[in-house]
Formats: structure tokens, C-alpha cells, sequence
């Protein structure tokens, strides 16, 4: 037993004052003379030895009444060891797009934020956080309409996150005891190899889960066959082991194009769209089923592309460049150095210097200046190069530096796969390709990555990030180059490079960046919108082009336009990522925590228990009553 006043205790020595007055009594007894005192003195006696037993039980009596309100004022209570101990409690909850899975038709968000509000005492203080939002040292009533208006998002911390972030919202109070109350259904992809372990923390998760967990996602879309005329668009869809079909819509706009079945096998289904090869589409394709909602849509366009800018500088033949660089996809122009205009440097997307033996000072200040803005650059050296002049260029470029020249046969073997300039190029590695070979070239020395090398290890392309340089000429009686099926992708991928062009859709998962073929007035900008929403990307203006990068913003899916000044110059498509659309869930036994709950309700039922406190004031104001009960009843009966 333990007391909330227990300075008042002292107060239990006043009982000694009643016991020394009853001890020591003063009192004296007043003789009277009889003349037969044999009787009297028995009468006496018994009287005498009555009345010494009533005061004794009164005094006890007096003494525990005063004794039952001394330890009532004291207010004694019981309650375990972690009652007593200060509390801080940090909730998470998780409001991504798995947590709209259903359970009695109410989604588990909108469960989850009911239960909170309900279980969470009124006057208790916590701190909450979900994957976008965070309260530090709130109260329910404070948070109530925001948790209300919680939106789910794409975005999902995993356990690591969780613990580092929950760890940052406890004081540093090293004797309270901080319990880490984490809300959500526990998907697979939550759970990391390495989990923070920290002994301070009482990890307390509430599994949450759907009745229904049959799930259709509309996974992804691309062109699989492009015509003069027609175009084929696959639409990839997955689903749960017991769905085998599902209708599929097809929207322009909001016009219905087509509507057709999903048929699913071992989960899996592709399902062909065929649309007018010339015909912009604002394309939506749209499921209904029982199972997440948010990944029931997705979103795409076709625009108009902007064919990328591409400038041949050099006396020597660009033939084969002609037949890569075709005018239905690029914008190619060729001129010697000596016929070049340096105004025209500006306009293009990519340069290319062919097989030049110098480069003059002034082309190389017009390149740089060029590369600074965002242009794409490709050297091609001379074999009669003058390598001092090159260098000049490179090492500006942070290239490297030629080092000598080499008139050697040398084959090329090796090509770094997993570069950009190659991603979705080659479906596997390949080990019996027919490599092309140089008669000369220039060894190098440089700390950029290499794309191609020798099979002595030296490099043949280098470069990234709109800057390459091969190291041999690519002429017909220096190389085999041209002829090898290696050098359409390379070119063509540099070309594609230089402007970056808009896909058929971005996932809302990170920056995304995309160039728009406009030259902008110097304070005008471009604005993205979608109905009533508007924002400004950040952008950066070249002489050619404008380049958008998006990353806060937009945080909704959808088809938004891109415009300056009020008039609209292409369209955008935006998605959320399909991660949270495959409802496989953890084991939380395999996890140490303090406890795992199924219902918020039970879990904070289980957390006040341990810090209920039983008060026993009022036991002892009744005992305080009883016991003068009891001397009012000796004091009447007891003769």
C-alpha cells in the first residue's frame, strides 16, 4: 500500500496524547463516610473494574477512528511498479493505400482513426505520426479534425523508418517508460533484414486486416507495335489466385473507346488496345473490383513528340549518321567546320564532332558554353587528331586526357550492360556478340565511366550525363564500327538523351524529370495544371529547351497539362506506384515486440491496466464511520 499525501502520517503520533491522558488520569475521588461499608466496598469494586473496561474499549475505539481518518487524508492507493513510472506513448499510424482495404464495408483507415479517437484518454498526451503527416505533444481534441480529413498516400515507411522516426519524438528522459504503438495491416514489403533494436522502447503493434483481400491492379501499359497507322497498346493487369475475369474500359477523355474482358492466368493478364497511330490520346483504363480502389485506374498520353535537335560538325562523311538519325524522329543537320554558323550551336540538343583533326578555340568555347546549358556533346576523334587541342576540350569537359596515339588492331569485347546509355536496350547480357575491331586509336586516360572497352581493357566509349567520347575514329578504313548492329542503340539512345521526351505516364515514387523543345521569354515559366489545381515545377530554361523536374508535386494521379502563359503545349500522366497492390502481409511472431494486438480497443484496455491505481481513501472514511459507530453503541449499551 502506498500514499498520495504521505507527509500526513506523521499525525498518527497524536494517538499517543489520548493514551497518556487515559494512563495518567488526574481525576480524584471524593470520600464519603457510610457506616456499613463491607457492601459498599464490593458495589465499589465491581463498579470500578466495569468502567476501566468500558474506557479501554472506548479508547481503542477513539484511536482507530482517528487512525481511519488520519490514513483516509493520507489518501492510500495500491498500483503496480510501471503505474507509478512516468509514460510516454508515440502512435503510428499508417495511412498508405493498402489500409483501404475493407472490413464490414468501412475502410481500415477510417476504423483505425475512429478507434484512436475513442481509446485514447482525453486528457492523455502522445505524439502521432503517419507517412506524411507528424503531431508532436498533442491531445485528442486537438487532432480530432485532422484525423478526420486523413488522406491515404503512396508513400509507406517500412519498420526501420518507423522506429528511427518514433525514436525522435521521446523526450530523453531516461527513467519514463516510452511505448512505440505502431497501426497498420503490416505488409511484406515493411519488413527490412535489419531492425533497430532498442531496449528503452516497448514496440506495441495492432495488426489490422481486411475481410476481403481479393485485389485487381491495373499493374502497367505500353506500346507493343507502332505503325504508320495503328498502334497496339498492352495493358498489364494482376489479381488475386481466385479472380479469373474482370471488365476492362477504355477512355479518350471521357470518351469510351472500348470495353473488353480480363482473363486472368496464374494471376496474370495483358490485354491489347489498338488506337490511330496519329491520334493524341488522353487514354484512361479503369477496372471495378472489390478489392483496393486506388490502383483500379491508370493513366496515360500520347503527345506529339519533339524530335531532338542533332548538329554534325566535321569534313568527313556522316552518312551512316543520316540513316540513324531519320527525319521522322530527329532533326539532323550537317555542316563542315569551316561552313559551320556558331549561332546555330545554340538551337541544337545534341552536337556531334566528327572526326575533326583541331578544334579551334572558338568552337570550343561555343561546346562548352553549349554543354553548360544542357546541350549533349559526342566526340568522334580524328585519327590525324591533334591532341593537344582535344585535351583542351576534355579535360574542361572532365573527360580525361588523350595520352598517345596507338596503330594497333584491337577488338571490342566488353560493354557495361547496366549503363543508362543501354537501359531497356538488351533484354540479357550478351556473350556471343560479334564485336567490331579499330585499327587505330587513342588511349585515354580518365575517371569516367567506360561504356565500351578493348579487350586489353582500355576504353572505346566513355561518357554519361549528355557527355561521350569515343577513342577511335569511326570511319570505314579505321573501324568496322558502322557495320556492327552495337552502333544503331548507341547513336540512337545518345539522340534520344538529349531531350528527354515525355513517357507514356510517370509514377508518382520520386523526381521525375522530362525537357520540353520551347525557348522561353526571359521571365515567362510554365505552369502544370489539372482542373483546378495548379502548381509551378521547378524549371530550368536553355537556348533550346526547358527542363522540368517534378517531386512534391503533383501527389495526385492523373492527365495535366503543361502551359505558358495560358496556352497548353503538351499533356503529362501521372500514377500512383503499384506497390502496395500485392496483399501479402507479415508474421508478427517473427518480430520481438511488447505486445501484438489485433484491435487498438484491447491494446489501450491493456495499457491502462497497468497503470490503473486502486484508491482506498473511501474504505477507510467507512471504516472512520463504522468505528465511531461502534463507540456511540458502547457508550449507550455497555452500562
Amino acid at each position: 500500500m502506498q500514499f498520495k499525501y504521505p507527509e500526513l502520517l506523521w499525525g498518527l503520533f497524536l494517538l499517543l496524547i489520548p493514551i497518556f491522558i487515559h494512563l495518567f488520569r488526574l481525576r480524584r475521588f471524593k470520600k464519603t463516610p457510610f457506616t456499613n461499608v463491607k457492601l459498599l466496598k464490593r458495589v465499589v469494586s465491581e463498579s470500578r473494574k466495569s468502567d476501566s473496561l468500558k474506557k479501554w474499549l472506548l479508547l481503542l475505539t477513539r484511536l482507530l477512528l482517528y487512525t481511519a481518518l488520519i490514513l483516509a487524508f493520507a489518501q492510500p492507493f495500491l498500483a503496480n511498479k510501471k503505474a507509478l513510472v512516468t509514460k510516454e506513448t508515440v502512435i503510428y499510424l499508417d495511412n498508405s493505400f493498402s489500409m483501404l482495404a475493407r472490413q464490414l464495408e468501412v475502410p481500415l483507415l477510417n476504423s483505425a482513426i475512429q478507434d484512436l479517437l475513442k481509446s485514447i484518454p482525453e486528457n492523455q498526451t502522445f505524439s502521432l505520426f503517419t507517412n506524411t503527416d507528424e503531431y508532436r505533444n498533442v491531445r485528442v481534441s486537438d487532432i480530432q479534425n485532422d484525423l478526420l480529413m486523413l488522406s491515404p498516400t503512396p508513400k509507406q515507411l517500412d519498420l526501420e523508418e518507423i522506429h528511427l522516426k518514433g525514436s525522435t519524438l521521446f523526450s530523453r528522459n531516461t527513467n519514463s517508460i516510452k511505448n512505440l504503438i505502431v497501426v497498420s495491416d503490416f505488409q511484406n514489403r515493411m519488413l527490412m533484414d535489419r531492425l533497430m533494436k532498442d531496449s528503452t522502447i516497448q514496440k506495441h503493434y495492432v495488426k489490422l486486416s481486411g475481410i476481403d483481400v481479393e485485389n485487381v491492379s491495373i499493374d502497367s501499359c505500353y506500346i507493343s507495335k507502332f505503325g504508320s497507322e495503328n498502334m497496339d497498346i498492352n495493358v498489364v493487369l494482376s489479381a488475386s489466385p481466385a479472380v479469373q475475369r474482370i471488365p476492362i474500359s477504355f477512355y479518350n477523355d471521357e470518351k469510351l473507346v472500348a470495353k473488353t474482358a480480363a482473363l486472368f492466368d496464374n494471376g496474370k493478364s495483358i490485354v491489347p488496345f489498338t488506337l490511330s497511330a496519329n491520334e493524341l490520346i488522353n487514354g484512361k483504363v479503369e477496372i471495378t473490383d472489390k478489392g483496393l480502389p486506388y490502383d483500379n485506374r491508370l493513366y496515360f498520353n500520347i503527345d506529339k513528340k519533339d524530335k531532338p535537335k542533332v548538329l554534325v560538325i566535321g569534313d568527313t562523311s556522316s552518312d551512316y549518321l543520316k540513316r540513324i538519325y531519320t527525319e521522322d524522329e530527329f532533326i539532323l543537320s550537317s555542316f563542315s567546320l569551316k561552313n559551320l554558323n556558331y549561332r546555330d550551336i545554340e538551337s541544337q540538343n545534341l552536337i556531334l564532332l566528327n572526326e575533326l583533326n583541331t578544334l579551334p578555340n572558338s568552337l570550343v568555347s561555343s561546346i562548352l558554353s553549349f554543354v553548360s546549358n544542357g546541350g549533349s556533346i559526342v566526340i568522334i576523334p580524328s585519327v590525324d587528331a591533334d591532341l593537344d587541342s582535344y585535351n583542351g576540350l576534355l579535360t574542361r569537359l572532365s573527360l580525361g586526357s588523350f595520352v598517345e596515339k596507338i596503330s594497333l588492331e584491337n577488338m571490342i569485347t566488353d560493354i557495361a550492360f547496366s549503363h543508362p546509355l543501354y537501359d531497356q536496350v538488351f533484354e540479357k547480357n550478351v556473350s556471343n556478340f560479334q564485336f567490331p575491331k579499330v585499327n587505330h586509336f587513342l588511349k585515354l586516360k580518365s575517371n569516367s565511366p567506360s561504356i565500351i572497352s578493348y579487350q586489353n581493357g582500355d576504353a572505346f566509349l566513355i561518357g554519361d550525363e549528355g557527355k561521350y567520347l569515343f577513342t577511335a575514329a569511326l570511319g570505314t578504313e579505321h573501324s568496322n564500327f558502322q557495320q556492327s548492329p552495337l552502333i544503331v542503340p548507341t547513336f540512337l539512345k545518345m539522340g534520344f538523351k538529349s531531350l528527354k521526351s515525355s513517357e507514356l505516364y510517370f509514377l508518382l515514387n520520386g523526381p521525375i524529370s522530362l525537357d520540353i523543345s520551347k525557348t522561353m521569354a526571359k521571365d515567362d515559366i510554365l505552369k502544370v495544371s489539372k482542373g483546378n489545381q495548379e502548381f509551378i515545377p521547378l524549371q530550368q530554361a536553355h537556348a533550346n529547351k526547358v527542363s522540368l523536374t517534378f517531386d512534391e508535386s503533383p501527389t495526385e494521379d492523373g492527365i495535366y497539362t503543361i502551359s505558358e502563359n495560358g496556352t497548353a503545349l503538351k499533356n503529362i500522366s501521372f500514377n500512383y506506384p503499384r506497390k502496395e497492390s500485392e496483399l501479402v502481409f507479415m508474421d508478427l511472431n517473427t518480430i520481438e515486440a511488447a505486445s501484438i494486438q489485433n484491435s487498438i480497443a484491447s491494446l489501450f484496455s491493456e495499457l491502462q491496466n497497468d497503470n490503473r491505481i486502486t484508491e482506498l481513501w473511501k474504505w477507510f472514511v467507512i471504516l472512520a464511520l463504522l468505528f465511531l459507530l461502534i463507540e456511540v453503541l458502547l457508550i449507550k449499551f455497555l452500562k
